[in-house]
């Protein structure tokens, strides 16, 4: 594939390692002659780093072997979490810088979407959204003015998130699991 064909998403590999492109704009030349460039951000998968690159138009970029599996949270174990391959059924211990990000957003039993990168599980999705409950949060906020007042609430994973002042605890709630900002009411 060449550098023009790049897209959001895709993982392609750099210095042998997988890497998820995050942002991809094209720069046209102000000078005769000049090539066009595409300016890549993308995420280094086994490192975590977000780094910048560009490439001259039609450079080759290689296509990481990389496939997306469904998968499952089956439990946390300390800093760790243990996943299985919904298809193999394999089990995964992913440490703490894999499964930390995404811990306060699964339940036992959640489905999420592992990368898999020769035979390693160098990701984890979770879904964009999850209902959770709202464990402990200060009372509702009575004759509260037109402005949206937020308030912390702990929800069952243990994640603290702001929330409107109108929720009380034991309330389901959905939470975007990209930033961790709340939603809705589930």
């Amino acid at each position: 594939m060449t550098s023009n064909d790049l897209k959001r998403s895709q993982v392609i590999l750099l210095d042998s390692s997988p890497c998820l492109v995050l942002e991809v704009s094209s720069q046209s030349p102000s000078a005769r002659g000049g090539s066009t460039l595409i300016k890549t951000k993308y995420r280094n998968l086994l490192t975590g780093q977000v780094l910048e690159k560009a490439f001259k138009a039609g450079d080759r970029v290689d296509a990481a072997d990389f496939e997306k599996r469904k998968g499952q949270f089956l439990y946390a174990d300390g800093d760790s979490g243990v996943f299985m391959d919904l298809e193999s059924y394999e089990q995964y211990e992913l440490n703490d810088e894999l499964f930390g990000p995404v811990q306060g957003f699964l339940l036992d039993g959640s489905d999420v979407t592992l990368g898999v990168f020769e035979g390693q599980v160098v990701s984890i999705e979770p879904p964009m959204v999850v209902e959770l409950v709202v464990t402990e949060t200060a009372p509702a906020i009575k004759n509260a003015t037109a402005q949206a007042q937020t308030k912390e609430a702990v929800l069952e994973t243990g994640l603290k998130i702001q929330v409107p002042g109108y929720l009380e605890s034991n309330e389901k709630v959905k939470v975007d699991t990209r930033d961790g900002r709340f939603v809705s009411r589930a």
